[in-house]
Parts: C-alpha cells; sequence; structure tokens
C-alpha cells in the first residue's frame, strides 16, 4: 500500500466478506511501501475481522520491493498478491483453486486471454502501452506470456521464496522480472483468465514508468547473463 487511505477500505471489506467464506487459515499481510497519508491509521481503524500483519518502513521503495517484502514473510502454502484497488475481485481467487489442488506452482490472472472479463477498459493510450510492454517483454525475455501486469498472482510457497529471494527490480519491471526467474527456475506457469475492471487513480506515471520498465527489461536480461539470479 502506498498512499491509499481512500482505497484500503474497499479492500478490507472485500476481504472481510470473502474470508469467512472459505474454509482454509489465511494469513493476510499488508504491505506499507513507506505511505505519507494516512494509510495505516485508516487501516487500524476499519478494524478488519480477519487476522493480519502489517509489514511497515519508512521510505517508499516501489512496489516490486513491497511485495518481495511481504512475500518472503508469508507463511501459507500458497501466497497470493493482489492490488489494493481490488481491480480484480478476491473472489477470482475461486478460479486458482484447481491448479492449486494440482500444486501448479506459478498461477497468474490474466486480462487478455478467451474467458477474461474486463469491465472497464484502460483509456486506448495506456491500453495500447500495456500490449506494447507485453510484446517488448516476450521478445526480451524470450517468454510467451499474454498479460504480464495483472496484480492477481498466486505462488506456491517454494516457489515464490526462491523467485522473490532472488528477484532485485524494485519497481515496475518486477512483474516480468518474476516470471522470467519462474521460468529459469523451471516453474510450470498457468494463466487463468480473471475478471478485471480499471481503476482511474492507478499510480503509474506513462512518461516515467513506461521508459523505467523497458530499462528494467534490459537489467533483467543483464542481470542473467552476469550470473547475478
Amino acid at each position: 500500500m502506498y498512499n491509499e487511505e481512500s482505497r484500503v477500505e474497499k479492500t478490507v471489506k472485500a476481504l472481510d466478506g470473502f474470508i469467512p467464506s472459505i474454509t482454509t487459515v489465511v494469513d493476510v499481510v499488508f504491505v506499507n511501501d513507506g505511505s505519507t497519508d494516512q494509510t495505516l491509521e485508516k487501516l487500524k481503524e476499519l478494524s478488519p475481522k480477519f487476522k493480519f500483519r502489517v509489514e511497515n518502513y519508512p521510505l517508499n521503495q516501489g512496489k516490486g520491493h513491497a511485495l518481495k517484502t511481504g512475500i518472503l514473510k508469508a507463511t501459507g502454502d500458497y501466497v497470493l498478491f493482489m492490488d489494493a484497488d481490488m481491480s480484480t475481485p478476491i473472489e477470482e481467487l475461486l478460479k486458482f483453486l484447481p491448479l492449486i489442488e494440482q500444486k501448479i506452482p506459478v498461477i497468474i490472472g490474466s486480462r487478455k486471454t478467451k474467458g477474461a472479463n474486463v469491465i472497464k477498459h484502460q483509456n486506448p493510450w495506456r491500453q495500447k502501452l500495456g500490449e506494447g510492454f507485453t510484446l517488448l517483454s516476450n521478445l526480451i525475455l524470450l517468454s510467451r506470456i499474454s498479460d504480464f501486469t495483472c496484480g492477481f498472482k498466486a505462488f506456491r510457497n517454494d516457489a515464490a521464496k526462491k523467485v522473490f529471494t532472488a528477484q532485485k527490480i524494485k519497481r515496475w519491471g518486477y512483474d516480468s522480472e518474476i516470471l522470467f526467474l519462474a521460468s529459469k527456475y523451471s516453474y510450470e506457469i498457468k494463466e487463468v483468465p480473471v475478471t478485471w475492471s480499471n481503476d482511474e487513480r492507478t499510480r503509474v506515471n506513462l512518461l516515467k514508468d513506461v521508459w523505467r520498465s523497458f530499462t528494467d527489461l534490459i537489467k533483467i536480461r543483464y542481470y542473467d547473463v552476469t550470473n547475478k539470479y
């Protein structure tokens, strides 16, 4: 979470409604990525009904760093990470369960595969940039993923720990890096079509973050050929 005081209530309500409906023991970790607003105070005020922990650090580091922090602390057999804006509803996790039962190591939500339901699209400019980033990621990283950046992914715990321990990208290029690493370490990756709705209050700065994401792809290749992974 980074400055999510206006959206954290939506997240808590969704989890409050979903977690009691499943029998699995759930370990919820909120990561506060150096928020400067009242995100933590709002979370405490909401008093979620489920048990949760907060990983907190004072300076903003980026989404990739926040995920690494939370995932390396997570204790479940599977680790799911999701966006605070709930663009993909938590109920979509039910679509992952058959693959979880098969112990598939990496399961990722996709807005691009057959069966996906995009309720509210990004504006055409953002959508084209996203498609371009997917194309570049597949070309540079020699992969075949339909949707790198959907923020709804589940890892078997052993795969999560290995991949995120090796992860180096702190900001937006982390999606491509973790899937590259999963493939490098020979973990099977399955894509699942999900429901998704764009939230206009995105944190992505088009010009700055698109360029940074491109340079991150080059870094991933560099780290790989120099045996940094």
